[in-house]
């Protein structure tokens, strides 16, 4: 077989890419989930490729591309065996198994999501085994290996069925038998929300994966080395970024009607849904047929979201099922509609009839299938023996904690529990206290000659402090202090809204400055403070205002009205 330089790196580039898609993963899933699970997210997402590579080349390789039968390849440990009658031209075996291999380990990370924050570690390695070991390699075998789906003419360019929608259905399977996190669902049976404690996570995920897509999708071609290839690559990268940015647009427009605002992480999921979506037939359909196939994923992942939130009450923190299971069979299915006949049968649209179109469908149900009966099995083999679930205890912990041990994944960002303050500062000079100026109180019972000296309270969120302090410093005020504070009110209005479920009170991130006021009138402080801060939405915030006694400058043992004057104005 004669070597193509441009084919091999063309594959070698693209698993890459797609190998790096694990990081965008990693990110998603941490960034929808709870900080006190980060670092179990990030564990398994690296232990699926881990898990995923070795068992690959141990049995899955040779299972999806072995020449055995049109359900079955071979068992071929450690890829021993001939492979040129699926290897694509130019491309050495080596090249091609890498890029299944990062393609096997796609369609497992998929899954950890969906059970994040209540899923013991032990039993997801075993879950994540099974996928690489054999669940995937055998429907894979059926659509890219030369298997039975593949002789009818099943058309899944990249994966959208292959990957993503494998992936999707182990994760419904597995979320339904695993159940709820606790605290998801009231007495009522209605669904609360559980926010996700960091979006910028998130989004970098999205971008990492979007970029990454276009090595999923494009490098699918497996060949550069033709005017042919070289075209289709072209169409598959722009197909690619259509469908996605159509698909996030809609999802905006419509979250923005249906809650009444965007909703941003339903917005992250639906670009994820517009590139799942078109996988299957990014090298099918023309521009056209990309956005019609972005427009319905970026509706299909909303109602999907609040289907099975809502109403069938399975829990998916980060959207798993509905972005890779439900716009996976979508995408596939609206394939056999939009299809141009170009490098597949024609879709219905364009006078190929209801063949193409059966075929898809077809393709579709029987991986449902054997995917949802395979993993079934493995999930309830898991809970019977082992166990599935973490303990209640566990959870409420965090995964972190009671599965590796680790305090939290952003120590850098709190108080550990064995810090003291003595020893951080060290110990006190013996003659300190001889230097400190005396503290004398200057009055003891109310003088009303004397000014008064007032204490404004004001809590409000983390983002209008610099509002506010500007707006401070114009009526006089150059002082106050700033506190991060974490807490809630018994606010009644209209609901705020996390991924389409209403956002149950709960500790949030607020900020509470206090301000000694005594020169400027306190009215004009609690009025200006309410100008600022006022949007009219739920945690605007509160202001307390209280009476103080005395006020001393520790260095100076200034009293009263000098100790609040600056330098300037002693």
């Amino acid at each position: 077989m004669t070597f193509s330089a441009v084919n091999t790196i063309w594959v070698l580039l693209g698993a890459a890419l797609v190998f790096f898609m694990q990081a965008g993963f990693a990110m998603c899933e941490a960034g929808f989930t709870r900080a006190k699970n980060t670092g179990n997210i990030l564990m398994k997402n690296l232990m699926d490729f881990c898990i995923g590579t070795p068992l690959f080349w141990l049995t899955g390789f040779g299972i999806m591309f072995g020449a055995g039968t049109a359900a079955f390849g071979w068992i071929d440990p450690f890829i021993m065996r001939d492979y040129s009658h699926i290897l694509p031209a130019g491309v050495p075996l080596w090249a091609y198994a890498i890029f299944q291999t990062v393609f096997c380990a796609t369609s497992a990370t998929i899954v950890s999501g969906a059970m994040a924050e209540r899923t013991k570690f032990s039993a997801y390695c075993l879950y994540s085994a099974a996928i690489s070991l054999f669940i995937y390699p055998v429907s894979g075998h059926w659509i890219w290996g030369g298997g039975w789906l593949s002789g009818m003419g099943f058309h899944d360019f990249a994966g959208s069925t292959c990957v993503h929608m494998v992936g999707g259905v182990c994760a419904l399977i597995g979320a339904k038998i695993l159940g709820p996190r606790i605290g998801k669902y009231g007495k009522d049976g209605k669904p609360r929300a559980i926010l996700g404690h960091n979006l910028s996570i998130a989004a970098l995920g999205v971008f990492i994966l979007w970029f990454c897509w276009f090595g999923f999708n494009g490098a699918s071609t497996v060949g550069m080395d033709s005017d042919e290839l070289i075209t289709s690559a072209g169409l598959v990268f722009f197909n690619t970024n259509l469908a996605a940015a159509l698909a996030t647009l809609v999802t905006m427009l419509f979250t923005w009607v249906r809650y009444g605002k965007p909703d941003v992480s339903m917005t992250f999921n639906a670009s994820l849904a517009g590139l799942v979506g078109i996988t299957a037939g990014c090298d099918a359909v023309d521009p056209f047929g990309a956005a019609v196939i972005g427009i319905c994923c970026g509706f299909a992942v909303v109602l999907s979201v609040e289907l099975f939130d809502k109403v069938l009450k399975i829990d998916d923190p980060v959207g798993a099922i509905s972005v890779h299971g439900v716009c996976g069979a979508l995408g596939t299915l609206l394939t056999g509609l939009f299809a141009t006949g170009v490098s597949t049968m024609k879709g219905l649209f364009y006078g190929g009839g209801l063949t193409f179109l059966g075929i898809q469908l077809l393709g579709v149900a029987s991986v449902i299938a054997w995917t949802g009966v395979v993993i079934t099995a493995v999930f309830l083999a898991i809970r019977a023996t082992i166990g599935l679930r973490a303990a209640p205890e566990d959870e409420m912990m965090g995964l972190d904690r009671s599965e590796h041990g680790l305090h939290a994944a952003y120590s850098g960002f709190m108080i550990m529990a064995d810090s003291s303050p003595d020893a951080a500062i060290g110990p006190m000079p013996s003659d300190s206290r001889a230097k400190a100026v005396p503290v004398q109180r200057a009055r003891k019972e109310k003088d009303a000659n004397l000014p008064t000296y007032t204490n404004v309270r004001i809590i409000c969120r983390p983002g209008s402090l610099e509002s506010l302090e500007l707006a401070m410093n114009r009526i006089g005020i150059t002082g106050m202090t700033v506190t991060n504070v974490m807490g809630y009110g018994a606010q009644k209005g209209k609901p705020e809204y996390y991924r389409g479920t209403p956002v149950d009170v709960t500790l949030l991130p607020k900020v509470q400055v206090d301000i000694v006021v005594s020169k400027v009138p306190v009215q004009q402080v609690v009025e200006t403070a309410r100008q600022v801060l006022y949007t009219g939405h739920i945690g605007d915030g509160k202001i307390f205002v209280t009476d103080v006694e005395n006020v001393v400058r520790i260095r100076t043992g200034e009293e009263g009205y000098d100790a609040l004057q600056s330098e300037e104005d002693a």
